[in-house]
């Protein structure tokens, strides 16, 4: 006779969750991302209280689950602009659901130079998102991307150069009052007048500081690590196309032990040899992965014009002609993790950890990027397709949000 006991149970939580009208769940079966063990999950109120190995008597999965990923770096998403005049909160409502099913149970909404009463007014709809019963729990923070940036063409990117200045605190502090304190990374040039003093106020306040679009010295790189910059934004981009072999920012920062790095493993962004070479350097425990995807990630390739600019949306990345620069990335950043694994050699334990463990840590989300007793149950559920990440299931706080 058939042991009945396990169809039943499945069939009871089931028909618990259709009667609640919430995709909560209270187990998890897949094999571990780390050493592909068969694996059993159990999560209570949104925590993960058990992890053991799963009993012979039950299927063996078919999928592998892992920590869902956490991107510290992305514009927009689905035809939503993080740092576009017509944010609103169902538009961060949108990009947020088209994310869950690329895996991304965390992210921070990443806005980038532009005016003053711009940024003031988008900051205050992110907060709002923060605190959104549905969406709130993947959006611990933001990150600002500027404008105290280089302005020198190739370092500057596509950002505007009319809207780049220098530091100012008065200024920011008004952001980050809109935001709610949510302004949690900010990335800046070591250059910029009155930086120094200016990255010290905000270790003071808790922000991670990050270097990038900039075209730092050594000395200055130095001095900001020392004042308590712990991370290179986007390393290898928002550098200009032609720079000194010997004298650029790219090697001091390669070769600063206090910097970590986030980096685009689009294939594009960044050549193979480029992330061999940065990862050998800095390792996976100071390597970050990104998508810095702009809004027109997921919409068909074209030309569009994105306020003041018009850019050109390629199936694999977006280009600024008018500055023969790339404005964004056009890939989730699941797909970053398998590129990982073709261009470095690097098993799938380290690549996850490159975009969820490290981040989580940068950021101090103490909750979550591990697959661990107490952390909350953000997992991602996923089959590895000819070397592409290829999400199944994404559940944030013990709670389906996409199902494939």
């Amino acid at each position: 006779m058939k042991d009945l006991s396990y169809p039943l149970i499945l069939l009871f939580f089931m028909l618990r969750t259709i009667l609640s009208g919430q995709n909560v769940v209270s187990t998890v079966d897949g094999l571990l991302y780390l050493d592909g063990t068969p694996v059993s999950i159990s999560i209570e109120e949104g925590k993960i209280i058990d992890i053991k190995p799963l009993p012979d008597s039950r299927p063996r999965p078919q999928v592998f689950v892992a920590p869902g990923l956490i991107d510290i770096q992305i514009n927009g998403y689905l035809g939503v602009d993080f740092t576009g005049e017509q944010l609103n909160l169902e538009g961060m409502r949108s990009a947020t659901r088209a994310l869950w099913k690329e895996g991304v149970t965390t992210y921070l909404p990443t806005v980038i130079t532009a005016g003053h009463e711009r940024l003031y007014k988008n900051f205050a709809i992110l907060a709002q998102a923060m605190e959104d019963d549905e969406i709130g729990p993947s959006i611990p923070g933001f990150h600002l991307e500027g404008p105290y940036i280089s302005p020198v063409a190739g370092f500057r990117g596509a950002h505007l150069e009319k809207y780049i200045r220098a530091p100012d605190w008065k200024e920011f502090t008004a952001y980050q009052q809109a935001a709610k304190g949510g302004i949690k990374l900010l990335t800046l040039a070591p250059e910029a007048e009155g930086a120094m003093p200016f990255i010290h106020r905000l270790i003071k306040d808790n922000i991670v500081v990050s270097l990038g679009h900039h075209n730092g010295s050594a000395a200055e790189i130095k001095q900001a690590t020392f004042a308590g910059a712990s991370l290179s934004t986007h390393l290898g981009n928002g550098c200009a196309n032609e720079i000194n072999r010997h004298n650029n920012p790219i090697w001091p920062q390669l070769s600063e032990d206090g910097l970590s790095i986030s980096i685009i493993a689009d294939g594009f962004h960044l050549t193979r040899d480029e992330v061999r070479s940065f990862y050998k350097a800095k390792g996976v425990d100071k390597t970050i992965l990104v998508s810095d995807a702009l809004d027109l990630a997921g919409l068909e390739p074209g030309e569009y014009v994105r306020g003041e600019r018009t850019v050109v949306l390629t199936p694999n990345v977006i280009k600024f002609p008018a500055e023969n620069v790339l404005a964004g990335a056009a890939s989730p950043i699941r797909l970053c993790v398998g590129n990982m694994m073709a261009f470095t050699q690097c098993s799938l334990a380290e690549a996850i950890r490159m975009a969820s463990t490290n981040p989580a840590a940068l950021m101090q989300l103490e909750d979550r990027g591990l697959l661990k007793t107490g952390k909350r149950a953000d997992l991602v559920l996923f089959t590895l397709e000819e070397g592409e990440m290829v999400v199944h299931q994404t559940i944030v706080s013990g709670k389906v949000v996409y199902r494939k």
